[in-house]
């Protein structure tokens, strides 16, 4: 896990997070989502500027389809084949 620096705890925007993890493409998109209503933490709708933490419940709507993940770490940045590490999807 990777702390950063001059915060005073481990979190991280919700559509930074969501682009680093790779759950959505680009984070311009992330941020229409959240600010769309369609992204929610911890069973509560989101703007783009929420910062998650670990452990947190992250819900997306894409059109018909909901993906539910919880934040296991966070990295200001992650190779391709390490995102999925992330997070974990929940049914």
């Amino acid at each position: 896990m990777i702390l950063f620096k001059g915060r005073e705890e481990n979190k991280m925007r919700i559509d930074k997070f969501l682009k680093v993890s790779r759950l959505v493409k680009r984070r311009t998109v992330a941020k229409e989502m959240a600010d769309q209503g369609r992204v929610k933490v911890n069973e509560r709708v989101v703007k783009s500027s929420y910062d998650v933490k670990v452990g947190d419940v992250i819900e997306i709507g894409f059109g018909t389809k909901q993906l539910k993940a919880r934040v296991l770490d966070l990295r200001e940045t992650t190779k391709k084949a390490e995102a999925s590490d992330l997070y974990e999807l929940i049914d």
